[in-house]
């Protein structure tokens, strides 16, 4: 994976978190969703962003402020990703009413 500057790494998650305070109470949108939206960085090249966009977008949720709703972000599969704030993620989901199934995934049809 390339490394980005501090300016690109900074301009990257505050695209990011800008987008996630737009998603609603009840929704979730999966990493991806939130990469596609992020104006690609001319420092890295179309090609790696593509292919490393998702991750720099956990790697902006596991960093952003506290006023960010980064629980609402989950992986393609339609679950947490594995990672220390897995349980709270869960929790606060739930807590807007947000269902997961019996094989822990969550309706991207229904709450995406």
């Amino acid at each position: 994976m390339k490394f980005l500057s501090p300016f690109t790494k900074s301009l990257f998650r505050s695209q990011g978190w800008d987008i996630v305070r737009q998603i609603p109470s009840g929704k979730i949108a999966i990493y991806g969703q939130i990469a596609q939206l992020i104006t690609p960085s001319t420092e890295i090249g179309l090609r790696n962003y593509i292919a490393f966009s998702a991750r720099r977008v956990g790697s902006a949720m596991g960093a952003c402020p506290g006023v960010i709703p980064w629980h609402r972000v989950i992986n393609a599969q339609g679950k947490i990703s594995l990672h220390e704030g897995a349980e709270l993620q869960r929790h606060l989901l739930e807590a807007e009413g947000i269902i997961f199934d019996y094989n822990q995934r969550i309706d991207l049809a229904r709450f995406g």
